[in-house]
């Protein structure tokens, strides 16, 4: 067994060349244009697990980026490569159903399927969310991520007619994190319950949450109650009698350093 997991490790740990080729055969091995202010240089990744990262792919995947950033250039602002062999594209907030509609209905494209969509939430920044639309080329076999950015007031334009997925999608980034989204059928709370206060997946939002729901055995129905969580106050002294942080420190029988006269 220990050999066999040797030779598997060995098999799919290989050392990649130092400048990522073309994958195709019939011309000769040519490197991508590098400086340009939409893209990232691509990263050789080296595995260190046993799934085996493509370089070819990763090339492939940038120079679609590029592709994208040359026909799009008003709107894409950022293309990079992920260590996981994924193409990531940052888009304008008003470029974002464009974008979408080149990467679904272009011939170079064909990423007919929309996987999810979620969001992430960095109150520091100006525009705290950050949308994610996680894209599947089942013609190609590639996938992307298209990125874009908002606040808590700018609304943006919905992908239900790209993908009517994206009707369950959106209702549970508008449900769990607040982000508008117009020209969608039914923009409503999808997971939280009616007269939800809040929502949930704010670095904001208290983890206890607002109210509490449980039943009520005398009433016999189901009430929603403040959340109460009181408790003694407590005073944490730091300092204790019997001293033994300082001793398990130093150590009982360790020699001390010796002592510089000031």
């Amino acid at each position: 067994m220990y050999r066999l997991i040797s030779s598997l490790v060995r098999r799919n740990l290989p050392i990649h060349p130092k400048r990522i080729q073309t994958s195709s055969s019939r011309c000769e091995s040519q490197s991508v244009q590098l400086g340009n202010p939409f893209c990232l240089e691509p990263i050789e990744y080296q595995s260190h697990t046993l799934k085996r990262h493509d370089n070819c792919k990763r090339q492939r995947l940038y120079e679609f980026g590029l592709y994208v950033a040359a026909c799009l250039p008003k709107y894409v602002q950022k293309v990079q490569m992920q260590h996981t062999d994924e193409l990531e594209i940052l888009v304008a907030p008003d470029g974002i159903y464009q974008v979408l509609s080149f990467m679904r209905n272009h011939q170079h494209a064909c990423f007919g399927h929309c996987s999810c969509v979620t969001a992430i939430d960095v109150p520091s920044r100006e525009f705290r969310f950050e949308v994610v639309y996680n894209l599947l080329s089942l013609r190609f076999g590639e996938r992307t991520r298209v990125k874009t950015y908002t606040d808590e007031l700018t609304p943006l334009h919905s992908a239900y007619s790209l993908w009517h997925v994206c009707n369950w999608w959106e209702r549970e980034v508008y449900d769990m994190f607040g982000v508008v989204f117009t020209h969608h059928p039914d923009l409503r709370r999808i997971l939280t319950d009616y007269g939800f206060t809040g929502n949930p997946l704010r670095k904001d939002f208290p983890l206890t949450g607002y109210t509490e729901l449980r039943y009520d055995d005398e009433l016999k129905k189901i009430v929603y109650e403040p959340v109460e969580y009181s408790q003694e106050m407590r005073s944490f002294q730091l300092e204790s009698p019997w001293n033994y942080y300082k001793n398990f420190h130093e150590g009982y029988n360790c020699p001390k350093p010796p002592q510089t006269q000031k």
